[in-house]
């Protein structure tokens, strides 16, 4: 039961400085208040020493009384720079001093004594030793006192029932907003996260355009240079011509399967994958070892197209391998588009850090007008998001280059 008693049921109290500081002025105050009042009322007590040990009586005493008094006050209002600190030692020292007071001016500490009492209740951490102090103090201070002079005088009962009244004002207001700073911050949050909804949904929205883009442009691009070819041979050359709608069918197909594959993305959940264990998977996106389809399909329109891989090629995640495809497929569509009668060269190579692509064309007839550049932009924010750069622009002879430049991490 004793080591229950002084072992600390939480933490000890660590109070900040701005709660010393408030602790300090609580002890001033009421110290000065408490001072004036006992050499106020010195007159009505004498102090004897009887073998060692102080009386107080209740008669006029002149200096003996007044020393006596202040000491108490003192005493009993400067133990309260430590409540926070020291809350146990404070309640003994001021139960104390509070027996120690006069009958007839049991308010010279009785004060210090309610915040004794109030501070051991809340700031000590040794429980069991608090629950067995604080009904023995407030007995001991409760039967100190008799019925002809009450210890709080009778013009301040109206104050004592303000206070209460004050306190719980205050205690609502404080409630009040805290509730409307909760609200506050949880609209904030509200707005934030709404904020990045859109954001997110904006984000989704550019990459499904850049998805649609890359795939729609060099289908369509590639499918109506052949069938324009097959429309000028088909009378001369129908055997040729029926090869140029073979390669417009085939482009078709490619354009159908990437679409599913995009499209399949878009809707596909994790509870239709359970609900249907026999759907279709949609097939894989395409990578670095599908360059050769492509750059043969870009040879079906016309455009002689070289290709070259140097380094030791190894497996790459899968969109490193999207985003460089997608710079070779942008770069040859434009020469298609842009370029007509150009030849083009397109170079990978696998490096210990990076990952390089390279497609160069070297100029021909305009074709189409001018683009909108807007294949370019999004190959410069697909390569962003893994650190890769995109760079642009005419070769010095004539033609023009477009080079990536995609980290790798170390082998």
């Amino acid at each position: 039961m004793w080591e229950d008693a002084v072992r600390a049921g939480g933490p000890p109290p660590r109070p900040t400085a701005r709660a010393r500081w408030f602790d300090v002025l609580v002890a001033l105050v009421l110290g000065v208040a408490t001072v004036y009042y006992g050499v106020d009322n010195a007159d009505n007590v004498v102090v004897r020493v009887v073998g060692g040990t102080a009386y107080a009586l209740e008669r006029p005493s002149g200096t003996g009384g007044m020393a006596f008094m202040v000491a108490l006050a003192a005493v009993a209002s400067g133990a309260l720079v430590l409540r926070r600190r020291c809350p146990l030692a404070v309640l003994c020292v001021v139960t104390a001093a509070t027996l120690a007071t006069p009958q007839s001016v049991m308010r010279l500490t009785f004060y210090a004594f309610v915040i004794a009492v109030y501070s051991a209740a809340v700031y000590s951490p040794y429980r069991v030793a608090t629950l067995v102090a604080l009904p023995v103090s407030v007995v001991l201070v409760g039967t100190s006192g008799n019925s002809v002079t009450p210890i709080v005088p009778n013009e301040y009962i109206a104050l004592l029932i303000l206070i209460p009244m004050a306190v719980a004002a205050v205690g609502l207001r404080t409630w009040k907003l805290r509730s409307d700073e909760g609200r506050a911050r949880l609209s904030v949050l509200e707005r934030e996260q709404e904020e990045a909804l859109r954001r997110a949904v904006e984000q989704e929205r550019a990459r499904i355009a850049r998805e649609l883009h890359d795939v729609v442009t060099h289908n369509v691009s590639v499918m109506i240079i052949q069938a324009g070819a097959a429309r000028t041979i088909m009378k001369s050359s129908p055997e040729l011509a029926g090869e140029a709608l073979l390669a417009v069918e085939a482009g078709g197909r490619a354009a159908m399967t990437e679409l599913r594959h995009v499209m399949g993305l878009l809707t596909a959940t994790a509870e239709d994958g359970e609900a249907d264990s026999g759907a279709v998977v949609p097939a894989p996106q395409p990578g670095l070892d599908q360059l050769e389809v492509l750059v043969g399909r870009v040879r079906d329109t016309g455009l002689p197209v070289g290709l070259a891989v140097t380094g030791r090629a190894r497996p790459l995640p899968p969109g490193i391998e999207l985003a460089a495809y997608r710079v070779v497929q942008e770069a040859l569509t434009n020469t298609v588009k842009h370029a007509s009668g150009a030849s083009a060269a397109v170079s990978v190579a696998y490096g210990p850090r990076r990952l390089r692509v390279e497609v160069t064309d070297t100029g021909g007839r305009p074709g189409a007008g001018a683009g909108s550049g807007r294949g370019l932009i999004g190959l410069r924010e697909r390569l962003a998001v893994h650190d890769g750069t995109l760079s642009t622009g005419p070769l010095p002879g004539g033609g023009y280059r477009v080079e990536a430049l995609i980290p790798l991490e170390t082998p």
